[in-house]
């Protein structure tokens, strides 16, 4: 036997998936996290799940494993002392930090000023300075510099950032200061910009740079300790860590590194959405991740996530690359409540896991959107597979709050609570379409976490997006998620001129160069030179704009009338989304290249198609309110539906993880991969 065993260790949950790859069979289990060690958890749930699933440890080929390790470390303010080397006369550049300027209907200045993660009594200014074209203007001070470093580490300092003005455009000062530490004996990390992001605008770079030096202590730790405790199962399997933008990497670089797996969560999501989007026949999807605080929404084209690479934990900004996810306060907690203005609210704040919805019967009063759902016969009597009952006279109770409030009905009220999250959603996926010059009806609807599938269908009718895909493992769909990733890493020069005085040797020298940077960090992570993929963008915006975007590119892209075709190609992308192009001078930013290699994608079972009338799978009958009463409908057991079954709105599926509504004149179709397609009846 052959095994992957994908790892989502989430704030409550520990969800683990175990995939036969030679069998496509699959086995599921939820443990509780252990937030004080995450890796105690996750060895009592391999444990747990290879005596479940009968699995010998030395089966497992591949572990891989999205963490939240470092996103709490920063969140949680538990990192290391953190020492700053800067250029002489810029010690203050992370307490300048950056502000925003509203547009003309807010007036004031927006400033969310986190304390810097390195205190400036640990922060140094060496003498040395380097032009924006790589030019060595001063030497560097090897004397000052050994003093300075030699200042940190009796201050007692855990980690060291080196972080130099235009180091991207000549690491020779930073890295001979990197030499300068390891040359003091002491053991101590040392971060470098130049390796962690190298490219223009000093702050960004700057923090994130400090924010890997701030981690990695303890992310360096806590990957030992686990890759230990695997051992001692006797589980030779290789690690990979989730990065931030979905891709993987060994435990060896993620320790140098652990910058770039903040949102290796929500990564797996999205991967796994794009999967199953994949195995239903749609390349265009949008990812709807629903949950108990917060929802989250993404975007897939052409089969692939779409990339960011500017994103935020807290108040930081963090320039890595990461899948772009959108979040809005909506979810299966959030609350309901009517202010002074007399209109109903939803969120963002939520009754959390603790004391939970009223229908948990945990202590909670206040009505949350579970509350309604409980109101309206959307969910069942029990959750987790009958572990967990629901008290719907509490959900009633606390719902009848809003009723009165608003001198309505308590199922009136009930309904509202879910148009006003149901709008509140719909929202954020517009912010990753419509904002985008996108129509989101050509987009199918991957609906998952543990409310997705509950509203799913309704998101779908507002955007138009069909079908709404719930996938057989909506849950988990992150430790999934995991097992479709590919081995993935960037490699960028700041590059700045414009398309006309840019010369096309110098720019073919540049991404030929950072190819091979791929090539060779690709050979080191183990990837044969076969399997290995390098592709180029370049970051482009008009001359004096603030802000770029990417645009794929050839090895030499000015070359045989490049120039025009480049132009052209940003005029019109830059109309899609903004609206309109100028006349006017564009200019190149940074040059990329994108490495990776494909790892052989999870390969699930495919069902015959058989009788489409589900009667088998249906197991009881209900009464669930739309629009303006109740109506019958039927309740389906998720394990018995089968591939072909048509399974007609209104309905409602159920499953440990998970509960689906199928809204009526809508029908949900199980596909070959026995995921649920909900569209318009026809």
């Amino acid at each position: 036997m052959s095994a992957r065993l994908g790892i989502d260790v989430g704030g409550t949950f520990t969800d683990l998936l175990l995939l036969d790859e030679r069998s496509g069979a699959i086995e599921l289990l939820k443990t509780p996290s252990t937030p004080e060690d995450q890796s105690i958890g996750i060895i009592d749930g391999t444990t747990a799940l290879l005596g479940r699933a009968n699995v010998r440890p030395g089966d497992i080929r591949t572990v891989l494993h999205g963490t939240t390790v470092s996103t709490n470390i920063v969140l949680e303010e538990k990192g290391a002392r953190v020492g700053l080397l800067v250029t002489e006369n810029f010690e203050q550049v992370l307490h300048l930090a950056r502000s925003q300027t509203p547009g003309p209907l807010a007036g004031w200045m927006i400033m969310q000023k986190p304390d810097p993660l390195a205190d400036l009594e640990h922060t140094r200014g060496v003498a040395e300075r380097i032009d924006a074209r790589g030019r060595v203007l001063q030497p560097l001070d090897e004397t000052g510099a050994r003093a300075a470093i030699r200042e940190l580490l009796d201050a007692g300092v855990e980690s060291i950032t080196v972080s130099l003005m235009h180091s991207y455009a000549n690491d020779a000062h930073e890295q001979r200061l990197k030499a300068l530490v390891m040359e003091t004996g002491a053991d101590v990390p040392v971060s470098l910009s130049c390796e962690i992001l190298p490219e223009f605008r000093e702050y960004e770079r700057t923090l994130v740079t400090v924010m890997n030096a701030y981690v990695r202590p303890s992310m360096r730790r806590y990957l030992q300790s686990l890759d230990d405790k695997l051992r001692g199962l006797d589980l030779n399997a290789g690690v990979h860590i989730v990065r931030s933008d979905g891709g993987l990497m060994s435990i060896a670089r993620a320790s140098d590194s652990p910058a770039h797996t903040m949102l290796s969560g929500p990564a797996g999501g999205v991967s796994g959405a794009a999967f199953v989007a994949g195995l239903a026949g749609h390349r265009n999807a949008l990812g709807f991740d629903m949950g108990g605080t917060s929802t989250d929404v993404s975007l897939v084209r052409d089969g692939v996530p779409t990339i960011s690479r500017q994103t935020a934990l807290g108040y930081y900004p963090i320039k890595v690359p990461s899948v772009e996810v959108h979040s809005v306060g909506a979810g299966g907690g959030s609350i309901a409540h009517v202010p002074m203005t007399g209109a109903l609210r939803v969120g963002p704040q939520s009754a959390g896991a603790v004391p939970g919805p009223a229908c948990y019967a945990k202590g909670g009063i206040e009505p949350t959107v579970t509350d309604a759902n409980v109101v309206l016969g959307r969910l069942p009597p029990s959750l987790l597979g009958g572990e967990m009952a629901l008290d719907a006279d509490a959900a009633s109770a606390a719902v009848g709050k809003i009723a009165r409030a608003l001198n309505l009905d308590v199922n009136q009220a009930a309904q509202g609570i879910l148009d006003i999250v149901n709008e509140n959603m719909f929202g954020a996926l517009r912010l990753v379409t419509v904002q985008k010059g996108l129509d989101p009806r050509d987009f199918a609807l991957v609906a998952f976490g543990g409310a997705g599938p509950l509203h799913g269908n309704a998101l779908g009718i507002l955007a138009g997006c069909f079908p709404v895909i719930v996938p057989p493992t909506p849950g988990v769909l992150s430790a999934l998620g995991f097992l479709c990733s590919d081995t993935r890493n960037e490699f960028a020069r700041t590059y700045i001129r414009t398309i006309q005085e840019a010369e096309p040797d110098d720019v073919r020298t540049v991404l030929e160069a950072l190819g091979r940077q791929a090539r060779t960090w690709l050979r080191d992570e183990g990837v044969p030179e076969a399997e290995q993929t390098v592709r180029f963008e370049a970051d482009v915006r008009y001359l004096r704009q603030g802000y770029e975007f990417s645009l794929d590119v050839t090895p030499d892209p000015l070359a045989n009338g490049g120039r025009d075709k480049l132009q052209d190609r940003f005029g019109a992308r830059h109309e899609q989304l903004y609206g309109f192009r100028l006349d006017h001078p564009v200019e190149l930013v940074n040059l990329r290249a994108v490495g990776a290699a494909s790892v052989v994608k999870v390969g699930f079972p495919r069902f015959e198609r058989g009788d489409s009338d589900p009667r088998d799978a249906a197991t009881d009958e209900t009464r669930v309110f739309f629009g303006r009463d109740f109506v019958p409908a039927l309740v389906y057991d998720r394990a018995r539906l089968r591939s072909g079954h048509r399974v007609r709105g209104p309905a409602i599926i159920t499953q440990p993880d998970t509960t689906t509504v199928i809204h009526p004149e809508h029908v949900g179709e199980v596909d070959e991969y026995l995921n649920v397609l909900i569209g318009p009846a026809t």
